[in-house]
């Protein structure tokens, strides 16, 4: 099955550890977790892929409107559940579409020899497909942080606690438990990620206190993509 999500607003927000722990301190009086999560959150780790003349990578940097960017994602470092997944920018809000893939249709894209499907719900997968046929899609970068996911149904709100940001260029391993990374943030700064639909409830946004954080235009995919493409941050 394929799911489209909405457009969605989508703001990012530097934060230190400490004000981290004060945000969840206070997110956990008036949101409740992610059901995938558990008290710790989960771990997220994204293969991106680029083509041939790193045109996503570009498009990033260059903050081309509307763009897009591909990637396969697992949590936990776990093969039970993978996904395809395609977030589009345009218009500074975001677009995801999701289409989960079984553990030999990845091995197929990464021998480049999956078939395409005939499902309805496999739109994604054969788009996909056919950019890597076409356009020579190829892993580009693995990314992997540390999550504390946050839900309310009012808005469809998301707010994400995001820590320990790295890089990995070791596709091999992508189902490892552990992979060697390298971190891209400096130590002791992470990210505060909020999404909503249209309207971020009142209640949130004061218990966020978004006035007293630095908003910030960040990327994971791009700056992982600078450091193993030989640039600093």
């Amino acid at each position: 099955m394929k799911t489209e999500l909405p457009y969605r607003h989508e703001f990012k927000y530097r934060c230190t550890a400490a004000q981290l722990q004060v945000l969840k301190g206070r997110l956990d009086a008036v949101m409740a977790l992610d059901s995938h999560a558990g008290a710790a959150g989960y771990t997220i780790r994204s293969m991106y892929f680029d083509n041939y003349e790193n045109q996503y990578y570009y498009e990033n940097e260059n903050g081309t409107d509307p763009r897009e960017k591909y990637r396969i994602r697992i949590y936990n470092a776990d093969a039970s559940r993978i996904t395809l997944e395609c977030k589009r920018k345009e218009h500074t809000k975001t677009l995801k579409t999701i289409c989960p893939l079984t553990l030999e249709q990845f091995r197929g894209i990464m021998d480049g020899c999956c078939p395409f499907s005939d499902s309805d719900s496999a739109k994604l997968l054969n788009r996909f497909l056919y950019l890597q046929k076409t356009e020579c899609l190829k892993p580009a970068v693995i990314v992997e942080y540390d999550r504390i996911p946050y839900v309310c149904s009012a808005g469809n709100v998301r707010i994400t606690l995001d820590q320990n940001i790295r890089s990995s260029c070791d596709f091999s391993q992508f189902f490892s438990r552990s992979i060697p990374t390298r971190p891209i943030m400096p130590l002791g700064e992470h990210i505060l990620e909020v999404k909503y639909d249209e309207l971020l409830p009142g209640y949130i946004k004061q218990v966020l206190n978004l006035d007293n954080l630095q908003q910030i235009t960040f990327s994971k995919y791009y700056l992982c993509r600078k450091i193993s493409l030989g640039g600093t941050l």
